[in-house]
């Protein structure tokens, strides 16, 4: 490939709408253009890169047996409103009619579809089963932003696992891991497999592959100390036992017969009860009012500990969530935030942090404006009906394994694999013979990875002030051949033999023939991020070398020109 019949538009300057490093790089380095907010056209070199991320997944994927397919991306409502996640989905499903007036929708993902393939699977004689695709997703992303990481159009590389019983789908599930391990230290993605929510797509657990990065919306919570890793969403930690039966417990009032409320004008924080009323917040109950499937939920917490929502969508399966407005909760408590509390409540569920569970001589509000009570025993005076991890666990807290102090990170979902039970398989109505003849639902499984949030994660972990760092495995070229003084015909004769020579021995290579400045041409190598750089100019070829450039140390060596070959496969090996 000549650099000069490439489409390969490259910017001296960072765009100004560019927030990651990804996003300015990719367009700095012509790698892609966006169309409209969350949509992006794939220029030539991003187009090379994106074919061998593929190529490493399927091989991956090929290794473990699973079978490649392609399914549709536009599906009829009806699949969907099976499963029940036409209502579900909401508003980041694109919906659309068709002239008939069909509702159809572009897939967010395929769980429903591929189990309408698997309606013609009859005998466990067929399982297991496993599926995979590269497909375009459509997601009406409220807020796309950072280039190829939050997008609404993409590719999604989707698997799905059909299994007897949940040992086999234990079996699968720690297949895919091990592939999805061996495809990020192959893409060069420093991946944490860490615990994960389900979220809407279900099931009985799930595991995240996070890369960390600054520019990451996920929150990862590890301890380097013992390997535990867990979505801040999945996460927890060792708390120390409390020791209510202490001085500040007893002047809390643990033991008295009933609570005891007192007077706290102007009091509207956790802080203000704390500074004023000799309330530490391990020692405050914290009442949050929520609206679950529009259901009126008091939350609790204790004063200290911040409310983390995934976990309490998962401990409720509420579908539809929400903070209660200040009216709303006067009309159901009679008060205002601030001196809230579940004390005595009736007609409304209660769920608590078991961060709460045992707690004596705890402060709480009263329902009753600028008043709180102290001496509440939470087993006696509060009518919890259910008790679930909700808190959002902080940097520095006790890991629940080692007990060594926990990181908190910023990092990219770069891959999420799911067991997803047989929800999907029952609603589209998948049924095998077992051995002995009766008619079950095969186990599913589902596993992903974004192909362009993939390219992306690779530039964040792969890049220095001079432009991307690409790792050869996924590199658009091996090498570039540069032709320092191009109007020398000496000097460009020496780089088409390089060049043909490399090319001759299988190497990927590109050759900047243009008409610029050896110093334009190098920075084009740099931004672009081919791995390695052969430079061929007049002063060393007066030395009888050429210079080979290693980009990501910046390292250069000479070498002969008739050695450059074994030089560079040397390289590459």
């Amino acid at each position: 490939m000549r650099w000069s019949q490439t489409f390969t538009p490259t910017l001296r300057d960072d765009p100004a709408e560019a927030d990651a490093p990804s996003h300015r790089l990719l367009l700095r380095a012509g790698y892609v253009r966006q169309l409209t907010a969350g949509h992006y056209s794939l220029l030539p070199l991003a187009v090379r890169v994106r074919a061998k991320v593929v190529q490493i997944v399927r091989e991956e994927m090929t290794r473990i047996g699973a079978q490649e397919m392609l399914l549709p991306a536009m599906h009829p409502a009806d699949v969907w409103q099976r499963s029940g996640r036409w209502e579900l989905m909401g508003q980041e499903m694109f919906r659309l009619k068709d002239r008939r007036g069909a509702d159809l929708a572009l897939g967010m993902t395929h769980e429903e579809i591929f189990a309408t393939v698997a309606l013609e699977l009859s005998s466990y004689k067929q399982l297991p089963q496993q599926w995979y695709q590269f497909q375009t997703k459509f997601r009406d992303e409220p807020r796309p932003k950072s280039g190829l990481l939050r997008v609404r159009e993409f590719t999604m590389k989707d698997a799905y696992s059909f299994d007897l019983d949940q040992e086999g789908l234990d079996a699968s599930f720690q297949a895919y891991h091990g592939a999805y391990v061996r495809i990020f230290e192959r893409l060069g993605i420093p991946a944490i497999p860490v615990d994960a929510s389900s979220g809407t797509m279900g099931g009985s657990g799930s595991t995240e592959f996070m890369s960390p990065a600054e520019i990451g919306e996920d929150l990862i919570v590890h301890s380097p100390a013992c390997g535990y890793a867990a979505n801040v969403e999945k996460a927890t930690s060792r708390l120390p036992e409390p020791d209510d039966g202490t001085a500040a417990g007893a002047a809390a009032g643990a033991g008295d017969p009933a609570p005891e409320p007192f007077d706290t004008p102007g009091v509207r924080t956790i802080d203000d009860l704390a500074t004023g009323y000799d309330a530490p917040g391990d020692r405050q109950i914290k009442t949050l009012v929520y609206l679950l499937d529009d259901r009126l939920t008091l939350v609790l917490l204790r004063g200290d500990h911040p409310l983390n929502e995934q976990k309490l969508v998962d401990a409720t399966g509420a579908v539809t969530i929400r903070a209660a407005a200040p009216e709303e909760i006067q009309d159901a408590l009679g008060a205002l935030p601030g001196s809230l509390g579940a004390v005595g409540v009736t007609g409304h569920p209660i769920i608590a942090d078991e961060a709460l569970r045992g707690r004596r001589g705890m402060f709480t509000g009263a329902n009753s404006d600028d008043v709180h009570l102290r001496g509440v025993d939470v087993d006696r005076d509060i009518p919890v009906g259910t008790w679930a991890d909700l808190r959002e666990v902080a940097a520095g807290e006790p890991c629940p394994r080692c007990g060594e102090p926990l990181r908190v990170e910023r990092a990219i979902e770069v891959g999420h694999i799911f067991k997803l039970g047989d929800r999907y398989a029952r609603a589209l109505g998948v049924e095998v013979l077992d051995p002995d003849g009766r008619r079950v639902t095969p186990i599913m499984g589902s596993y992903g990875i974004g192909v362009e949030r993939a390219m992306a994660a690779i530039v964040e972990a792969h890049h220095d002030d001079r432009g991307i760092v690409w790792p050869v495995a996924v590199a658009p070229f091996q090498v570039a051949v540069v032709i320092a003084q191009s109007d020398d015909e000496a000097t460009a004769a020496a780089a088409e033999e390089v060049y043909a020579a490399l090319g001759a021995a299988g190497v990927e290579v590109i050759i900047d023939d243009r008409p610029e400045r050896a110093g334009v041409k190098f920075r084009d190598v740099e931004l672009t991020g081919i791995p390695y750089r052969i430079t061929v100019g007049r002063r060393g070829l007066a030395e009888g070398v050429v210079e080979v450039t290693t980009r990501a140390t910046g390292e250069t060596v000479k070498v002969a020109p008739a050695e450059v070959v074994a030089h560079v496969e040397t390289l590459l090996s």
